[in-house]
């Protein structure tokens, strides 16, 4: 268990410049993260303007561009990390949030029957949750066909914000050393699979600029130990601390404990903490295989508590977006969504109120953002456009 100690907070600063070689150089004596292929710089996007029986066609095609996934998956226990976010089922802009700010239950039943047609030996659908309810209920209340899910294969279900059904939590490294975190503690979901799956939204964030594939992977964070509640393994609270400690002096901070966080990172500045975690969770945690849902979405934000700093609305780009490296499947998301350049300086772009995690995760050697580097199958960026709104 790392503790989080107290030093003078880090000075933000903009990221993104060609010639910036590494911001947060790893510590000493502690090696960079190999680099990653650049045959996983490929990125497939998919016309797909509903949520019927044209999902798992279209998906099945951008797979195929990419070379399928049999290689990936057969005979594999995959773990798909689906996006919650907040475990509040209201409708917005009177649609299903599926159709919204979730993920859709139907992207997640034609991802599974694919995964199992590719070979997989079992899939697990996992999400940190706000709420006590199991798994199974909590996906009902977001309007799923749980019975359906279950009934595609070797299927399983867990809510991952605590142990839940193990008796200790997995401890996962960082292998650069990390920028905020050196290790950390997750749910043994994370740790016994062979592949991770990250099924997300196509939106924009309020502190990271976006958040899709990569994003996504904060959410595996236990809020028993990384949560408001932390400590407590019926903890149901979001990770406020994680995100900022704004009202938190160094004293303070020095108190709070983070499993696996390094030494002298107290930082009040959630454009600065948000885009390095996110980093450092995927290199400690790697994803296989990307898939973004722009079917519908919205923009303004990633939930509808967004509102309060910018006006949010539906958008309906009529894509899937699919890759099978997140930092590549990203920046192509990020350019769909109208931002010429994914790897832009804080203050620009997206990227308003804080550090760019792509180029973060760039630097650590973990993916391509620069959209040139980038092979792009399907649909050209260019016809697949969605402006969002900033």
């Amino acid at each position: 268990m790392g503790i989080c100690l107290a030093a003078a907070a880090p000075v933000a600063f903009a990221l993104g410049k060609e010639d910036q070689a590494s911001a947060d150089p790893p510590a000493a004596g502690q090696a960079a993260a190999p680099a990653r292929s650049r045959s996983d710089a490929k990125v497939a996007i998919m016309s797909c303007k509903g949520y019927g029986p044209e999902v798992r066609a279209a998906l099945e095609k951008s797979f195929d561009l990419l070379g399928g996934i049999g290689g990936l998956v057969k005979n594999q226990t995959v773990t798909v990390k689906i996006n919650l976010t907040g475990s509040d089922f209201h409708q917005v802009f009177s649609r299903p949030v599926g159709e919204s700010f979730m993920t859709h239950s139907s992207t997640a039943m034609a991802l599974g029957s694919l995964l199992f047609a590719a070979g997989a030996k079992r899939v697990r659908f996992v999400e940190s949750t706000n709420r006590l309810e199991p798994l199974e209920k909590v996906l009902g209340f977001a309007g799923w066909d749980v019975n359906a899910l279950l009934a595609l294969g070797n299927v399983e279900l867990e809510d991952t914000r605590n142990l839940g059904k193990t008796k200790q939590y997995a401890p996962l490294q960082v292998a650069s050393g990390g920028y905020l975190f050196s290790s950390f503690e997750l749910n043994h979901a994370y740790h016994d699979t062979d592949v991770l799956v990250s099924l997300s939204k196509l939106k924009t964030h309020t502190i990271a600029g976006v958040t899709m594939s990569m994003k996504n992977l904060f959410g595996i964070t236990p809020n028993a130990l990384y949560g408001d509640q932390a400590g407590s393994e019926n903890a149901t609270t979001g990770r406020g601390k994680l995100h900022d400690m704004v009202g938190w002096d160094a004293a303070a901070a020095a108190k709070i404990v983070f499993p696996g966080a390094r030494p002298g990172t107290f930082s009040n500045d959630p454009g600065y903490r948000v885009p390095r975690i996110v980093a450092d969770l995927c290199e400690a945690r790697p994803i296989h295989l990307c898939v973004i849902d722009g079917i519908t979405s919205m923009s303004g934000g990633e939930g509808p508590w967004s509102a309060e700093a910018r006006p949010i609305g539906l958008t309906t780009p009529g894509v899937l977006i699919v890759g099978k490296n997140p930092v590549s499947t990203d920046a192509v998301g990020t350019a769909v969504m109208g931002f010429d350049n994914p790897r832009a300086a804080r203050g620009e772009g997206p990227f308003k109120l804080g550090d760019n995690h792509l180029v973060l995760a760039e630097q650590r050697k973990l993916g391509i953002a620069d959209l040139s580097k980038i092979e792009v199958l399907g649909v050209p960026i260019a016809q697949a456009r969605y402006p969002y709104p900033l």
